[in-house]
């Protein structure tokens, strides 16, 4: 049977109040008498009924994280992020797959909500830029993870990498080696990622003195099989580039296997410079030069302020006060673009 509260009272001898308020980590209940309690309730194998706790306080402890795919492994250290950080202020976590799906990621969101979620985490999607006025009608804290859109609204914030920062970074690394052909491989045109990232690569060229060649920009889909088709453009050209700047590692990681069975040698016929640090990037052959993003912090960073945003409770004053947050990546070197082979 479900051990209750009243049940814990009789076995510590105090009243029904004192145990909630022990339980619940009260100022007005003794250390000592707190200590003892909550042993005894973790003795006596107590969890606490979910459902009345949220009625009493209109919460339901639980975030829903919209996800484009499990399989993504920038995805899973931005989860690990969210989670730590949930589980650290008593707060589950309810994961929705999209399938890179915006009509999908919007379904997924009015989901969580009927399920009464206190707030929801949406990672590296377009569904702000395509359904922020709906994200706004749903009337729950957004939060947005590298959102493929520069606006915010009354109940959404975002949390996201310096994208031009990082492009600037990872193009200015193949200049400072000598590169003078360097070329990009996009994701999706219209993402706002993409746009940032295609302007530091523009910037940097610009800063280096190199005019910028639109046949060096060539299109990708931001998974490894565009970096693979992205080669084979590249190799058309009267004059292949020395360097690529990819728009992420899976791409560069496509573009270099996709280089060695064409018989060249990265870096010395070809170094690359991805966008991420996923796991895979270090392992990679050679392994792989990139821009790592704090994925773990940018998790911790997001949870924290849907926390911020729920304890607000929908004061629009005090929500004017908070910011959306800006982190920038690292530049990592590694053999793709210094190894010898």
């Amino acid at each position: 049977m479900r051990v209750s509260i009243k049940d814990i009272a009789r076995a510590a001898g105090v009243s029904h109040s004192t145990v909630s308020r022990a339980l619940t980590d009260s100022s007005l209940v003794s250390d000592e008498t707190k200590s003892r309690v909550q042993r005894i309730a973790r003795e006596m194998g107590y969890s606490p009924n979910s459902l009345a706790r949220s009625l009493v306080t209109r919460q339901t402890f639980s975030v829903g994280v919209v996800v484009t795919t499990i399989a993504d492994p920038f995805i899973a250290e931005v989860v690990q992020g969210i989670e730590a950080t949930a589980h650290d202020h008593g707060y589950t976590v309810i994961l929705s797959s999209s399938g890179a799906a915006p009509e999908r990621e919007i379904a997924a969101v009015e989901m969580l909500r009927s399920k009464r979620v206190d707030a929801v985490i949406v990672a590296s999607s377009r569904i702000g830029a395509l359904y922020l006025e709906h994200l706004e009608r749903i009337g729950v804290p957004i939060v947005l993870i590298n959102n493929h859109n520069e606006q915010s609204g009354r109940y959404t914030f975002t949390v996201s990498v310096d994208n031009r920062h990082g492009g600037y970074l990872a193009t200015e690394h193949l200049i400072r080696l000598g590169h003078r052909r360097i070329a990009y491989v996009t994701a999706h045109h219209d993402h706002s990622s993409n746009l940032q990232r295609s302007l530091g690569y523009r910037e940097a060229l610009a800063a280096g003195g190199i005019a910028p060649d639109p046949a060096l920009v060539v299109p990708g889909n931001a998974r490894a099989d565009g970096g693979e088709q992205a080669l084979g453009a590249l190799l058309a050209l009267d004059l292949p580039p020395s360097g690529v700047f990819c728009y992420n590692d899976m791409t560069a990681i496509g573009l270099i296997t996709a280089a060695r069975q064409a018989g060249l040698a990265v870096p010395r016929d070809m170094a690359v410079v991805g966008f991420d640090d996923i796991p895979f990037a270090r392992y990679s052959h050679p392994p792989l030069t990139t821009i790592a993003q704090p994925k773990i912090e940018m998790g911790h960073l997001a949870m924290k302020m849907a926390l911020s945003l729920i304890s607000l409770g929908g004061s629009q004053e005090e929500e004017e006060e908070l910011s959306n947050v800006v982190v920038r990546g690292e530049l990592v070197v590694r053999g793709s673009t210094v190894g010898e082979t």
